[in-house]
């Protein structure tokens, strides 16, 4: 079943700068594996240590905290994906302790984002913005997980070690549940932000 979510069409102005987001409302997947891409119908953030290791949101009964999100990549790092992001956190803040990077795919990507006003607003709501690399998605730097830490990443990888020290735990997700996670702090859906 899938989770209702806000997707926004960023428009410029001709001038370099965006108006704010006109949502549009679309059923998103939780998880960012291809089988779940923002057209599919199911809600499943994949557990470690596997990508299949799935629950639905709704199955989450446990208050799973975090300590990082990463959204982007050369996985989820689409403008699409990055506009999604962008309409959870234009009015909104990375929780304090959180650490949020944002990972735009290619350089044109990152020119579009930029232009489009979307780092402005990731960077007002307390993300580190990052140009396109691997970094944290195959633990060579940047964003590395401690032991026991966690992180809600739109990335396509959870194994054990992955990102980091082998007893940190990697949750993936769509950009949606990313950024909502980053604003409170524990795996949650755009919903219990009244989106």
């Amino acid at each position: 079943i899938g989770r209702p979510c806000f997707m926004e069409a960023l428009a410029g102005n001709g001038k370099g700068n965006a108006r704010r987001p006109t949502p549009v409302f679309h059923h998103i997947a939780l998880s960012s594996s291809p089988q779940n891409a923002p057209h599919a119908h199911t809600a499943s953030p994949p557990f470690p240590h596997l990508p299949e290791n799935t629950k639905t949101i709704d199955e989450i009964t446990e208050n799973v905290k975090i300590d990082q999100v990463v959204i982007g990549s050369c996985t989820n790092g689409r403008i699409d994906d990055l506009r999604i992001a962008a309409e959870i956190l234009a009015d909104n803040k990375v929780k304090k302790g959180i650490r949020c990077i944002v990972i735009p795919a290619t350089q044109k990507i990152y020119l579009q984002a930029m232009e489009e006003g979307l780092l402005k607003i990731f960077i007002e709501a307390g993300a580190v913005v990052s140009t396109p690399t691997c970094g944290p998605c195959l633990g060579g730097y940047m964003g590395i997980l401690a032991e026991n830490e966690r992180c809600v990443s739109t990335t396509n990888r959870n194994f054990v070690g992955r990102m980091g020290h082998v007893d940190s735990e990697i949750y993936l997700a769509s950009p949606a549940v990313a950024a909502a996670s980053a604003v409170t702090g524990k795996i949650s859906s755009p919903e219990e932000l009244g989106l």
